[in-house]
């Protein structure tokens, strides 16, 4: 936030352009607020940031760029054919303003990416909206029209950060008031009695554990919806497996996608959504994965080392899931001894359940699965731990998850019985076992059909 509240466009303030300098985020922030006025709703579309806001300036008018969103939106509400009438905008954008159509595609997707790694801004639909909890910083960073006097200064706030309304006394009170307003809506009680707020690094600390709150309870609701969006999450798993670019997924109007640099992050962060979606278990959403969100739910990088990437609790066991895109030799060699050792360090520290590990990848290397099916673990006292892992594939877990939502059956249950299955094939060397655990696949869908 404090970086692209920083970056002024011309960024040469020495110079005289057509148009005065100014802030392209608070340009788009105020753009946004600006149509919450006309509409009631704050949401900005793809193609109206590809094809207007992102060509607009401080120097038109707020209400004469509300005027073109509003037009296009209703002339794409009128067409029969969506995409077609896209196309046909961007080629008209093209022939215009001289790039490719392409190119209003691409800053666009740059520009939303940049908006929400402010936190500022979340996705809706095929666009984007305003945070809620965000809504008095937004309203209080649009009031500040100041620019930096000089090069130099612009330099400095480039290398510094912006300043933001929080850094004010009376900002971050107001900023915090609004955020225990919004607690109290959940009926959330947080008492601030005794409470320094003598500055704004003392309301700062406060409004951290406040936005803490939101955020679990946001993410709680979220896992919440998760068992009626299991046609979607089937639809994420099928990309990963057959490495698709995108996919019509049920019941939404756009496309999904996993941006190839970010398949591994996706691949634990579907897994998450999957046993999210049987919603039973004990632990709190957040506590069952090791990767980071953002505020549109999706993942931020893949779960960092030393630990397995996710752990759900259920009543009768403790379930940890690894998950890999590494499907060539090398595969036993990268996963075989943190996946024992992730599986033994639970074991330990959970001794009143029983712990089984899963391990799932696009294709299970046979090493791997030998190394797995032996699945011993040494303490650093030589005691030998016996560890109850399974590897199947994606694709296999997927059949498996849609078979079971289709179905209306899936529970912890079935999963359970399930693993023990395939343990209990496990005396087999591993390309046999391999075969039975296939075999045991099949027998569930056809048990749950």
């Amino acid at each position: 936030m404090r970086s692209l509240a920083a970056y002024y466009i011309p960024s040469d303030f020495e110079k005289d352009y057509d148009f005065p300098v100014f802030s392209p985020l608070r340009h788009t922030l105020s753009v946004m607020l600006e149509l919450e006025k006309r509409t009631g709703e704050n949401q900005l579309n793809f193609i109206e940031m590809a094809l207007l806001v992102q060509l607009s300036s401080s120097a038109d008018k707020l209400s004469d760029i509300i005027t073109k969103i509003l037009g296009l939106r209703s002339r794409r509400d009128k067409s029969g054919n969506k995409r077609k009438f896209d196309g046909q905008e961007l080629d008209a954008a093209s022939k215009l303003h001289g790039y490719t159509p392409q190119t209003f595609n691409d800053y666009a997707d740059t520009n939303f990416r940049y908006l929400k790694a402010t936190g500022l801004v979340q996705g809706k639909g095929r666009g984007i909206a305003l945070v809620p909890e965000k809504r008095v910083v937004i309203e209080k960073l649009v009031e500040d029209r100041s620019i930096p006097e000089s090069d130099e200064d612009y330099y400095t706030t480039l290398c510094e950060g912006a300043a933001l309304p929080t850094d004010e006394q009376d900002s971050a009170l107001a900023v915090l008031d609004d955020l225990l307003g919004r607690l109290k809506q959940y009926g959330i009680a947080f008492d601030i009695t005794g409470r320094s707020l003598a500055t704004p690094a003392d309301i700062s600390s406060i409004r951290h554990e406040v936005e803490a709150i939101l955020s679990a309870r946001k993410e709680e609701e979220y896992a919440s919806r998760q068992s009626g969006e299991w046609e979607e999450i089937a639809a994420y798993m099928n990309l990963l497996v057959h490495h698709g670019k995108s996919k019509k997924a049920p019941h939404r109007e756009e496309k999904i996608a996993i941006p190839r640099a970010e398949a591994p992050a996706y691949f634990e962060w579907v897994l998450w959504r999957a046993f999210l979606a049987i919603d039973s278990l004990k632990n709190k959403p957040y506590e069952a994965r090791r990767f980071k969100i953002d505020q549109d739910f999706l993942p931020v990088g893949t779960a960092p080392g030393n630990g397995p990437d996710l752990i759900f609790e259920f009543e009768h066991f403790v379930l940890v899931v690894e998950v890999t895109l590494t499907d060539s030799s090398r595969q036993e060699a990268a996963e075989g001894e943190p996946v024992r050792r992730h599986v033994a360090r639970i074991v330990e520290s959970h001794s009143g359940k029983r712990v089984f590990g899963l391990f799932i990848a696009n294709k299970v290397d046979t090493n791997t699965a030998e190394t797995l099916r032996i699945g011993f673990w040494y303490r650093p006292d030589d005691s030998k731990m016996a560890l109850q892992i399974v590897p199947i594939t994606l694709e296999q877990f997927a059949r498996l998850f849609t078979a079971g939502f289709a179905a209306g059956r899936i529970a912890p249950k079935l999963i359970q019985e399930f693993l023990r299955d395939c343990l209990a094939v496990s005396n087999h060397d591993a390309p046999e076992w391999k075969r039975e655990i296939e075999r045991t696949v099949v027998d569930r869908i056809h048990s749950l059909a």
